[in-house]
């Protein structure tokens, strides 16, 4: 399975769960299970691949998601970098690494993220969140992007 971008999904109503990929953490979001409202949270600080995977693996079990939205971190202008690159490689060894752990496919797709970290920035500053989990917010989001943006297409 290719992941996709930007793509509807037809699935149904359930937990969605949003990464912010970082070099160093990850941040992570879900929303409930009618997809109308998000929430932080946690961020994971990254070790090894293997156990980054096992552990948003298990995550994705016990939040009983249905899709996984990843945030892809484009340039200001549109353009793909290094940091968008190295990210779309890393959800083609994450969603192997699914399917592998689980059995089966589990549907992912990246979402453009420009402007989260900064909204993010903004949104704890707002609420007092801890600097430490201002990836989950980031993750957050991204999440309540890519809702908002599957709710005008519909």
């Amino acid at each position: 399975m290719n992941p996709q971008f930007n793509v509807r999904l037809s699935q149904p109503p359930g937990k969605i769960i949003a990464l912010d990929v970082g070099d160093a953490r990850i941040g992570i979001a879900t929303c409930d299970p009618l997809q109308l409202t998000v929430r932080p949270l946690r961020t994971l600080r990254r070790h090894s691949r293997r156990r980054d995977f096992d552990t948003l693996a298990q995550i994705y079990a016990d939040e009983e998601a249905v899709l996984i939205v990843c945030g892809l971190p484009y340039s200001m202008d549109g353009s793909e970098g290094p940091q968008a690159r190295k990210t779309r490689n890393w959800g083609a060894r994450f969603t192997r690494a699914l399917r592998a752990i689980r059995g089966e496919d589990v549907p992912f797709v990246f979402w453009d993220e420009r402007l989260s970290s900064f909204a993010a920035d903004e949104w704890a500053a707002q609420w007092g969140a801890d600097p430490a989990g201002q990836d989950a917010v980031a993750a957050a989001v991204i999440l309540r992007s890519y809702l908002d943006g599957q709710a005008g297409s519909r």
